[in-house]
């Protein structure tokens, strides 16, 4: 039985191979720190665990939920216009996924061809390349670099590449490399969009994972947004809901018709005590919101406050989960450097190449380990390396 084509342009996940390493290494009685996948360790509030509870002893919400719960579609339109003020009309310009990456995965099913350019950031989350792959399309990499505050440079697109790319990911703030976007540069990607009619995919899971009083904004909230493109919002890190699997598409009512018809074909909707406990989330207290974000601030300062102390020197980010971290001094490979940290100290990141060709001389960090947890990292790095500038 031979495997289709499109296959072969398919690595192993990383996550499955740092897993692996992780068993061989916990085989020798090491206790392994594992801050590589991004999945929230908090639960969620009491009150959306209850909406959640409540609707699940409700026999009648085990069958098919095709269309949504049109309470959600308000819950969530409400949220939008309160939280980045963007108006969205709950009945076309809102679509229900199983989860952001849901979306994520099957949009290029809808607007790629075979052959077709899509603009894709290197680094970036894996899961944009990995639609593109699926469709057979071909990706032009937009390179994130730090000269350039990892923002791709729209003036270094080949005006013919531009004119036949179809679609264009972009992510603020970033996965992987922690940065955020403001309003001038959102601009400048609507406006290119229009000139070469691509259609951009913008996704902001981590917008209320921010910190030091930063609010990052809404690709929607520029002017002529929803022309040109929409934008994917999650449930899961701004309510600790991953394993929930709820998530949302916005904008342009033309491209979320079609990613409905999609996934009409692919699957039969969210489980409706699952919306129920998205409702309770989007309209009930946010002090967890709040709450979540200093969590995560407090996180962060201890590690890079920490690791800073013994020589690996790393910014921190204004928001996001995560943190991205140059090589320490004396390192030049983010693979090999990867596998040392978890042989000699017990202890898991990402390799930056991992996400692209341009993510070298990096790793990613996640936050999703308590204080305590993160003060023993640095004391793991402290005793099993000595780093020289």
């Amino acid at each position: 039985m031979n495997k289709a084509k499109r296959m072969d342009s398919l690595a192993s996940g990383v996550f499955n191979e740092m897993e692996e390493k992780k068993q061989r290494v916990e085989a020798r009685g090491v206790k392994v720190i594992d801050l590589g996948v991004g999945s929230p360790d908090l639960p969620p509030a009491p009150h959306i665990i209850e909406a959640l509870r409540r609707s699940a002893n409700n026999p009648s919400h085990y069958r098919y939920t095709l269309v949504g719960v049109r309470r959600l579609y308000e819950a969530l339109t409400g949220w939008y216009k309160n939280r980045f003020n963007v108006d969205l009309d709950p009945d076309n310009e809102v679509l229900l996924l199983m989860g952001s990456q849901d979306g994520l995965a099957h949009l290029a099913m809808a607007y790629v061809d075979p052959g077709d350019i899509a603009l894709v950031p290197d680094p970036g989350y894996p899961i944009y390349s990995f639609s593109i792959q699926m469709a057979q399309g071909e990706i032009f990499p937009l390179p994130l670099l730090a000269e350039n505050r990892f923002l791709p440079d729209f003036s270094l697109i080949p005006p013919d590449i531009a004119a036949k790319a179809k679609l264009m990911w972009l992510n603020y703030p970033n996965n992987p490399v922690a940065v955020s976007a403001d309003r001038e540069f959102f601009e400048r990607a609507v406006e290119f969009a229009r000139k070469y009619d691509i259609l951009i995919c913008h996704d902001v899971a981590y917008a209320e994972l921010a910190y030091d009083g930063f609010k990052p904004m809404s690709f929607l909230e520029v002017p002529g947004a929803k022309d040109v493109g929409i934008e994917f919002y999650s449930l899961s890190k701004t309510y600790n809901m991953a394993g929930c699997r709820i998530g949302f598409a916005l904008g342009n009512r033309e491209v979320l018709s079609n990613l409905a018809l999609i996934k009409s074909n692919i699957d039969y909707g969210v489980f409706h005590p699952v919306q129920e406990a998205g409702i309770a989330a989007l309209t009930g207290p946010q002090e967890c919101v709040t709450i979540n974000a200093q969590t995560y601030q407090r996180r962060r300062d201890v590690l890079v406050d920490g690791l800073a102390e013994l020589g690996w020197k790393m910014p921190k980010p204004n928001a996001s989960m995560f943190i991205w971290a140059p090589l320490p001094p004396g390192y030049t490979s983010s693979t090999l450097f990867v596998s040392e940290l978890l042989e000699k100290a017990g202890i898991i990141v990402i390799p930056g190449v991992a996400f692209g060709n341009r993510g070298e001389g990096y790793v990613r960090i996640a936050l999703v380990r308590d204080e305590g947890i993160l003060t023993e990292v640095v004391k793991r790095v402290r005793q099993s390396f000595s780093f020289n500038a």
